[in-house]
């Protein structure tokens, strides 16, 4: 199981539904939460094999700024 962290800029929880819609429809996800208590609104995601690549590309693609961290 990889885990997978984002810099985001979700800061409310309407901009976290939306968010809902689009990672509970990709089935590699195991569970994925939120941070909005850090300055980085963190999205941490726990996953086999998914590329951080397309968690990129597919909230960037709605609009929401998102960013690997890497550790």
């Amino acid at each position: 199981m990889d885990v997978l962290v984002f810099t985001t800029n979700v800061k409310e929880k309407k901009q976290v539904s939306k968010v809902t819609t689009l990672l509970t429809k990709v089935p590699s996800i195991a569970q994925w939460n939120f941070d909005l208590e850090d300055c980085d609104n963190i999205l941490r995601i726990e996953s086999d094999g998914l590329s951080p690549r397309y968690i990129e590309w597919l909230l960037i693609r709605a609009g929401i700024h998102c960013r690997e961290l890497e550790y």
